[in-house]
């Protein structure tokens, strides 16, 4: 039994449904997957009854983007409550400012001589959390550019002329935000964001896990997690991170994740309950 515990749909930056996402992964042979969408919730719904339907275990999810001390990190929410309120009006917050985000960009572009609207990105992503890939995608479905790795090369990486940084919460916020919500926050590839100097902090301010296998972290990396995981008392985890057709090709399948790591997830999780039933 394994799992893939990092997945993104259109409501965020993927290009899956739901649906098709869920589907993907019972044709794999998946017991148990996470919806991971960025700075979103909405798509838990709708993949919760695609996995209720072929008798697949669903987590609900999200994945916030944060900072420490200047340092990116994402942090993964597990098992949060959906309706939770507080969560729910604090991503609402994130979501404006990814929508203004886009604004800033394509004004960006404007001032390059590059004729696309914000309305363009808005109509092509549909979702309330947008990012740079929807605009790297109508830049190309209005033929303004080639590819989509033109589009980041040319105008959206770091330090191009498009380039707008993001506004993030603090990643201390995040760990408190996920835990109200009744979820468990974990440190995203911190091989891709290089966080790792700032993993005792976040461990200090409670934070459940790190993922430790992901599509894009080799053996040693992966084995380097392990170890700090074990040091630190931390939950593991482990996703593809995948995208759908976004990022050239669809990457589940990449990761498996042993189903034990899901298994401490909901012990987690329940003696979370159990303190909180306690003090009360």
């Amino acid at each position: 039994m394994f799992a893939d515990l990092h997945l993104h749909t259109f409501f965020s930056d993927g290009t899956f449904t739901p649906e098709e996402l869920v589907e993907r992964a019972h044709k794999i042979g998946f017991s148990v997957i996470a919806l991971t969408d960025h700075d979103t919730l909405e798509g838990c719904a709708r993949a919760a009854a695609a996995c209720a339907a072929v008798k697949m275990e669903f987590i609900s999810g999200a994945e916030l983007t944060a900072e420490h001390e200047d340092t990116e990190v994402h942090v993964l929410a597990y098992l949060v409550d959906t309706q939770n309120q507080t969560l729910l009006k604090r991503i609402a917050e994130f979501q404006s400012v990814r929508q203004n985000r886009i604004r800033e960009m394509v004004a960006a572009l404007n001032k390059q001589g590059i004729p696309l609207k914000a309305e363009s990105v808005f109509a092509l992503a549909n979702c309330k959390s947008p990012g740079r890939p929807h605009v790297a995608r109508a830049l190309v479905k209005e033929k303004l550019i080639g590819s989509l790795d033109e589009a980041f090369e040319k105008y959206l990486k770091k330090g191009r002329p498009a380039w707008v940084p993001k506004t993030k919460m603090s990643a201390l916020e995040a760990v408190e935000l996920i835990h109200q919500a009744g979820g468990l926050a974990v440190m995203a590839h911190p091989g891709l964001n290089r966080t790792d100097d700032i993993i005792p902090a976040l461990v200090a301010a409670g934070l459940d896990g790190i993922e430790c296998f992901h599509t894009k972290h080799s053996t040693v990396m992966s084995e380097r997690y392990l170890l700090i995981a074990e040091k630190h008392h931390l939950l593991v985890t482990g996703g593809s991170d995948c995208h759908g057709f976004s990022k050239k090709a669809p990457l589940i399948g990449t990761v498996k994740l042993p189903y034990e790591h899901v298994q401490r997830l909901y012990a987690a999780k329940q003696n979370r309950k159990s303190e909180i039933g306690n003090r009360k």
